[in-house]
């Protein structure tokens, strides 16, 4: 069987560029995963039902479940993309 593979994912966004809608409380849809890869430099992932906070790096990406309210902290400098799945990706 073939590994799932994203159907999407974001522009690579830095500590400037990263949208606001990404820095507050936000989910996603229903049926939609998503997998927080950071590409350079750390960030801190928040999870709010149930409360808890991650430290994401280049060799820790961080799941985001469906319907899962969140949201991302650039921690300094950083560089980070999402990548969307309509199944639970490989390795979660």
């Amino acid at each position: 069987m073939a590994e799932p593979r994203p159907y999407r994912s974001t522009p690579v966004f830095d500590q400037d560029t990263l949208p606001a809608a990404l820095r507050a409380r936000h989910d996603t849809k229903a049926g939609v995963w998503g997998v927080i890869r950071v590409i350079e430099g750390a960030l801190t992932l928040t999870y709010i039902d149930p409360p808890s906070e991650v430290t994401l790096t280049p060799e820790r990406p961080g799941l985001v479940c469906p319907q899962q309210p969140h949201f991302v902290t650039p921690i300094g400098t950083a560089k980070m993309q999402v990548d969307f799945y309509d199944q639970a990706p490989p390795g979660h």
